[in-house]
This record gives C-alpha cells, structure tokens and sequence, in this order.
C-alpha cells in the first residue's frame, strides 16, 4: 500500500486512474469544492482511494470527468464518503443521478457510538486516534497552482477514510450491527434529496411560523421566487433577498416600486430588477402552506416533561448499548409517541429491543401513576 498520490490533471491520467478504478469492490472519495458566490457548488477537486491507489483530481483543469462519473455510477462499487450528501448533491447536478450504492462513515459512526454528526476530524481521532492538521480547511480550492500542503492535506482525506471504512465494517460484524444504518444509507441516493425544491423553499425561512396565513402564503411565494432566480442567476439565495428582507416584504406588503425598494435590505436595484415580479406577487393572495402550528395543538406542560424523561432513559439506553441517541429517535419522534402514535421506527426492529420497549413500560408506568394523581395528562390529543 503507498502513501503517495498521484495528481490526475489530464485526460490520459484519468483514464488510466478510472481503469483502476473499475471493478474496484468500493473506493473512497472525497470532494473540495466552492460555494460562497454561486447556487451551485463548484467542484474543484475530486480524491479517491483504493487500497493500492490515492488520487487527486485536478477537476479544473478537465475537459469532462466522465470516466470518473462512470464509475461512480457503477452499481457493483460501492462509494465509501464522510457527510455524503453534499458530495453526492455535487455528483448529481454532474451526471443527473445520484452515485449508488453509499457508505456514509457518519451515518455509520452513530452506530458505534459516536456522537450525531460527528465532524471527520472526531471519526479519524476516535477510530485511528490520529489527530488531523486543518490549517488547510479554508483553502481556497478554486486557486491554481494548489499549494503542495493543500493537496497533501485533500489526499489525506481519503486515506483515512480508507482505513475508517475497514474499522468500521470489523466493529459493525463484530457487534452485529451490519444491517442496523443499511436503511439510512439507502436513503442517501434518493434523488428527491439532491432535486431543487423551490416550492419548499418557504421551510428555510426563519420566522415564518410566526405570521398569520396571508403573510405566510405570501412568504411561501417570494421563497419560491427566490429560488429559482438564484439557480437562474447561479448566485447563493441570501444574496437575491435576504431571509429578513423576505419576512419584511411579506409582512408590509408594498403596493409600489416606491415603496418596494424602501423595505430594508431590498434597495433599487432589486426593485429596478424585479419589482414587477414582486409587486405581482405581493398584491395575489396565495395558499398558506401547511405550517406545523396547524398540524398539532401544542404540548402540555406536563406532557413536555414526560418528553424530557423520556428522553433521559432514551440517553440511558443508548449509552448501555454503546449507539448515539440520535440513532434510535428524535425529540419528535418521542413528542409523537407522547401523544400516543404508536408507527414509530423507535418501535419496530432493533431499537425496539434496545430502547422502544423501556420508554413505552416508562409511558405505562406513568399511565398507571396518572390514575391516582388526578391525571397526568398524556393521553392522545
């Protein structure tokens, strides 16, 4: 096994580096990429590793990476990554499909005990106990030439990811815990991840929530505008409209271009732009979007804290069987349960036997401590 890497930086070299590639059981790969001025990131470089290769893929100075993305593509090998979604959200917006089938190293750390998504740099320490230099970490990626450390420090990545992975598949075998993040893992090349979503784009704005419905509707509207301007335009959302200027438009509701461009953090250039589009927008009424204040009546105070115990023996449990508590339920998924929904994946299955079965004795337990107290109040709302 060499330590050294190759730079891949022709087409030549990429041939031949994807002939060694094919047919490889599984590769480790790794991306560096810019997304501070753009939508959509910019690949810049592209590391791989097998167990007799490292490899630096100079993607900028390629005229296509098609026999790269042939074999990411290729279904027999399986792509072993740390935090995958954005590289396979790279990957995608390439090839039109999502590489499968995955080994995320941080989906699959939850199973070994560490914490919910645990950064790379924690994975190599507690695994391989190494400590990685991250002096590289801000790089900018898009430069040439790449400085020498800058690339050791990329091919480095994959090293070790190399070497997670085989830990990682000892310790799950060992455990029997192979099959436990398999449904996770799956999840990840589902496309409907990495697809543009502009009519959900009112979800990532902070506030919304708080609006009565035509204010709401109309936020969902403007984000959706938003969206596809700046995958238009190819420019990060929050630099069309800010979140708050959003919020403001919505809130004011401005009848001309007048009194557009006064809404801080629209100005006239924004309106000179778009202020049609926008003043269209703002004077229909739309549909507000399905808000989570409407799906549930808020919890009771004492249901709130049946939740916060629940949560403690949740914490109990998967501290004794060595998982992150995040591997066997959320705060809402144990909300859910509180309110008595029973199709539960903390329910079926393994996390079950570790933990599903103790919260619901604890729910009982209270149930029957309820009916001499004078009503504990979790019962299904």
């Amino acid at each position: 096994m060499s330590d050294a890497y190759q730079y891949i930086d022709s087409p030549a070299a990429l041939d031949a580096l994807c002939r060694h590639l094919k047919g490889q059981p599984w590769i480790a790969v790794d991306t560096e990429f810019m997304r501070e001025r753009t939508y959509y990131p910019e690949l810049c470089l592209v590391q791989v590793a097998t167990d007799e290769q490292v490899a630096c893929i100079d993607t900028l100075a390629l005229p296509s990476l098609q026999p790269l993305l042939d074999v990411l593509l290729d279904p027999a090998t399986l792509k072993v990554l740390h935090a995958a979604r954005q590289d396979l959200e790279i990957f995608y917006h390439l090839a039109g499909k999502v590489p499968a089938p995955v080994f995320d190293t941080q989906v699959t750390a939850r199973f070994l005990g560490l914490p919910d998504q645990a950064g790379y740099g924690a994975v190599v320490q507690s695994l391989l106990g190494i400590t990685l230099d991250k002096s590289h970490a801000r790089t900018d990626w898009a430069r040439r030439p790449l400085p020498a450390a800058a690339l050791e420090y990329a091919a480095d990545d994959v090293r070790h990811l190399r070497d997670i992975y085989k830990k990682m598949q000892t310790e799950l075998a060992a455990r029997g815990r192979a099959a436990w993040a398999e449904p996770e893992l799956k999840t990840l090349s589902d496309e409907k991840l990495y697809k543009p979503d502009p009519e959900g784009a009112w979800n990532r704005v902070r506030g919304v929530q708080r609006l009565k419905p035509k204010s709401a509707a109309l936020v969902k509207s403007l984000a959706a505008w938003r969206e596809r301007t700046a995958m238009a335009e190819n420019r990060p959302r929050q630099w069309i409209l800010k979140d708050e200027a959003l919020l403001d438009l919505a809130k004011q509701q401005p009848g001309d271009l007048a009194s557009l461009a006064a809404v801080r953090g629209v100005g006239d250039g924004l309106a000179k732009r778009h202020g049609a589009e926008l003043l269209n927008m703002l004077g229909q009424d739309g549909t507000p979007p399905p808000l989570d204040r409407e799906r549930h009546a808020a919890l009771s105070v004492r249901q709130e804290a049946l939740v916060d115990a629940l949560y403690a023996v949740l914490r109990l449990k998967a501290a004794a069987g060595d998982v992150s508590p995040a591997s066997l339920a959320n705060r809402a998924e144990l909300e859910r349960l509180v309110r008595g929904e029973r199709e539960l994946e903390i329910l079926k299955g393994w996390r079950l036997a570790m933990a599903g079965q103790a919260l619901l004795d604890f729910l009982h337990g209270k149930q029957a401590l309820a009916a001499g107290d004078g009503g504990l109040d979790i019962a299904p709302r």
